[in-house]
């Protein structure tokens, strides 16, 4: 019943048409399996990579558009899907590097952007390629979706749900065009762009970022700034048991 990792386990939110609820269900659910774990003395964790060997624990976002009448705007009938979703899924694209911070808010988080473990670490996209950082699903064209598969487990849904929406819509109102998808597996292709792999990094591109300025209030990118700043400095001024292991009598 386990997933790649050791004692993991996919669990399925249900589709909902209501994205705060969405991000609602996602933070009730974290919390029901913490205490139903709690209460037989046995712990659960979402962080991103609790096993430095094992594959890491993400959180895959699966979008659909519906306009008013209820039709999927994503579905044209064809195998690739509609123009409007290419649109979406270049805004993804765009806005993927800015918002990394959001997907991947902890210094644990970017211990899964490790290759061969179907954590994408690159800005790719694809058509059923569980490597690429944005794939489309096959299955019926009437259930035509995204799937984010960026953020990792450690990640707030409610921050994360709305770089997604915020990333597609700005693709979607920009008529942006996406790239080629990507048929190959994406760690093999040098030139595709890599996604800030540390921290700190990720830290500088969301607060430099103009686009990330068009897509928040500045007093969320201020005040999120402020407190992730603070919490690598907590960080950096640790010194970590391997440190010791490694350095304490040997140099």
């Amino acid at each position: 019943m386990a997933e790649n990792g050791c004692g993991q386990f996919e669990i399925n939110l249900l589709h909902v048409d209501d994205p705060l609820k969405a991000a609602d269900d996602a933070i009730l659910f974290k919390q029901v399996v913490k205490a139903v774990a709690a209460r037989r003395k046995l712990t659960a964790t979402f962080m991103a990579k609790p096993f430095g060997l094992q594959s890491g624990n993400g959180f895959h976002v699966h979008c659909s558009l519906l306009d008013k009448d209820g039709n999927n705007v994503f579905d044209d009938g064809s195998d690739e899907g509609s123009d409007i979703l290419r649109h979406a899924v270049a805004g993804l694209l765009k806005t993927m590097s800015d918002c990394t911070l959001l997907f991947a808010p902890h210094v644990n988080s970017y211990r899964r952007f490790t290759p061969g473990t179907l954590a994408p670490n690159n800005v790719s996209w694809g058509y059923e390629n569980r490597t690429a950082a944005v794939r489309i699903p096959g299955g019926d064209s009437k259930a035509r979706r995204i799937e984010h598969r960026v953020s990792g487990a450690d990640a707030n849904p409610y921050l994360v749900c709305s770089a997604v929406l915020a990333g597609m819509l700005y693709g979607i109102e920009n008529k942006l065009e996406a790239p080629e998808p990507i048929n190959s597996i994406t760690y093999d292709e040098a030139e595709l762009k890599t996604l800030p792999l540390d921290w700190l990094s990720a830290i500088r591109k969301f607060e430099s970022s103009d686009v990330i300025d068009s897509l928040f209030p500045s007093e969320m990118i201020e005040l999120l700034i402020a407190v992730k700043k603070q919490e690598a400095k907590r960080f950096a001024q640790q010194v970590t048991n391997l440190e010791y292991l490694t350095y304490l009598q040997d140099v």
